[in-house]
């Protein structure tokens, strides 16, 4: 009987994609600011990337789009030689407000249960 994966083939690629791009941040990037991936996107068509960022400290995120931007040339090339993907994705890089806005929710809720 034939297992099947938890997870389809896009997301698979999805998931690939954003441990290089973490992987690959983690090797050239420096520490200041610390730029997380948070997720990945991939087109239906596998053509397009897009991974999504946050920065500790906060307010830094452009500092870090710049350096991805300059790089992001260099990341392709990484994807290349440590996957197997027929067709190599162009990556965006997008800061992750979703994500900002998490950890915000999270210190008005903390804020709040210690005035109670």
């Amino acid at each position: 009987m034939i297992q099947q994966h938890p997870f389809d083939r896009h997301e698979r690629i999805s998931v690939l994609i954003k441990e290089l791009a973490a992987a690959f941040i983690q090797n050239e990037a420096n520490s200041d600011p610390l730029i997380t991936v948070t997720h990945t996107t991939v087109s239906p068509d596998y053509r397009k990337a897009t991974v999504f960022i946050t920065t500790i400290p906060d307010g830094r995120e452009e500092d870090a789009l710049i350096f991805l931007k300059r790089h992001g040339g260099e990341l392709r090339r990484f994807v290349k030689i440590k996957s197997k993907f027929k067709i190599i994705p162009h990556i965006e890089f997008v800061i992750d407000a979703g994500e900002r806005h998490r950890q915000h929710m999270d210190e008005v809720v903390k804020k709040i249960d210690t005035e109670s």
